[in-house]
């Protein structure tokens, strides 16, 4: 059995082979306490890697003072790692760690768990989960944004933009990276396209305005100024990339931008859903310009082939953590009427609700925990602070398998699926 070679596995390698010489050395000289000439191992101990027959998918649920690490089908509690300050949470893109946005900027969360691909098969291990040393450092860490191998990180403290390949996220930041800066700082976000292209927001820290392209070298290949209020994103089939703005969409594809009108003159798209298997893009929708905290009942419908728009009445109102989709493209919100919204992106029809947790109501400050879901191999996880829980279910069936209670306030939620992430295309 191998343990694969991790960031922290190679660092520990000359100082545990120190330690073990020493360790030899004082044994062979017949002194009773070699267990002292090893004591230098202590501190480099690598946990040794149990070979799994599948993948072993895990959870990753922050809280106020740290984030906790599920194992995704037992529910069970891994690892409870501290941390400081108000924590959120990102895939890494690799299917193994994750980015907890921390003060100083990105740092690394080993899930520990992983696949390695050998030809038609894989070999599957965990590892205790740990809170790395490896950080990108951010003024202000924003928007992580994984797409088709690369893992763009957005800084809206300076509008640095930071995109590595996902496989060697947990290298740290290098040379190999790819850099820009925005010519304003602003709460943004970048993507990168497998063609190199970069789609980056445009703004200051008073408005933001609109998006542009930039080629493989850097240089602007397009650009709109017709999306105020830009936010968030996301990649629909075929490499579309739709960013939410104050007055609908914008459109990237094909090397052009389009606008998709919202039917109000504030409709406000800012929370997306994509799905790499879905040509519409899941998103929500505010219509109130003067509401202090809107609490919407529609969510939006944008199919990137046509370039339109439609609105979905729901049973109930969400919040920004309630979007999500389904293995096959379902779209799913989580209502505050406790259950889980199933549409059909296709045809905009409310297929069926799940109930899942209580009634709840979107709290006034953002930072405050609310429900959240995630959505992995036909589960889908959802978070419910009220009760401390967490709970799986079945989307297909509507069943609620398995509930565990935390001894936490759960908030946000990712997902480390603990697949290889070499795709073939």
């Amino acid at each position: 059995m191998t343990t694969a070679p991790t960031s922290h596995v190679r660092r520990a390698t000359p100082a545990l082979a120190v330690a073990l010489t020493t360790a030899l050395l004082a044994a062979c000289a017949g002194t009773t306490d070699a267990s002292d000439a090893a004591t230098p191992a202590d501190d480099v101990t690598t946990p040794v890697a149990t070979e799994r027959a599948t993948a072993v998918a895990r959870l990753a649920v922050t809280y106020d003072g740290g984030v906790l690490v599920l194992d995704a089908a037992s529910l069970e509690v891994v690892a409870d790692l501290p941390a400081d300050g108000y924590l959120r949470v990102n895939p890494a893109g690799d299917g193994r760690h994750l980015l907890l946005s921390t003060a100083g900027g990105f740092q690394l969360l080993d899930a520990g768990t992983w696949g390695n691909e050998h030809g038609d098969h894989a070999h599957y291990f965990t590892v205790d989960p740990l809170l790395t040393d490896v950080t990108y450092p951010a003024a202000k860490p924003g928007h992580v944004v994984v797409h088709d191998g690369r893992t763009a990180l957005f800084d809206d403290g300076t509008g640095d933009v930071v995109v590595v390949d996902s496989a060697h996220v947990d290298e740290g930041p290098d040379d190999h990276a790819r850099t820009y800066t925005t010519p304003h700082a602003h709460h943004g976000v970048a993507v990168e396209l497998h063609d190199g292209t970069l789609v980056v927001s445009e703004g200051t820290e008073e408005e933001r305005t609109g998006v542009r392209a930039l080629d493989a070298d850097g240089t602007e290949t397009a650009a709109t100024d017709a999306c105020p209020g830009v936010h968030g994103e996301s990649v629909a089939a075929d490499d579309v990339v739709a960013i939410g703005c104050t007055d609908g969409v914008v459109l990237f594809a094909d090397g052009a931008f389009t606008k998709v009108p919202s039917p109000d003159a504030y409709g406000r798209i800012g929370n997306q859903a994509g799905s790499e298997d879905s040509p519409v893009v899941l998103g929500d929708y505010k219509s109130d310009p003067d509401a202090d905290l809107e609490r919407p009942t529609r969510v939006s419908l944008v199919d990137t082939r046509t370039a339109t728009l439609r609105l979905v009445d729901l049973p109930a109102s969400y919040t920004f953590r309630s979007l999500a989709r389904g293995d096959d493209g379902e779209a799913l919100v989580l209502g505050t009427d406790g259950a889980l919204h199933v549409v059909d992106p296709e045809s905009g029809v409310l297929v069926r609700s799940l109930p899942v947790v209580g009634a709840w109501e979107e709290p006034e400050d953002w930072q405050t925990p609310r429900p959240a879901v995630k959505v992995h191999d036909g589960t889908a996880y959802v978070t419910d602070p009220a009760t401390r829980s967490i709970h799986a279910v079945d989307v297909a069936t509507g069943e609620v398998y398995r509930t565990a209670k935390l001894d936490v306030v759960p908030d946000e939620l990712a997902i480390a699926t603990g697949e290889s992430t070499h795709h073939h295309h």
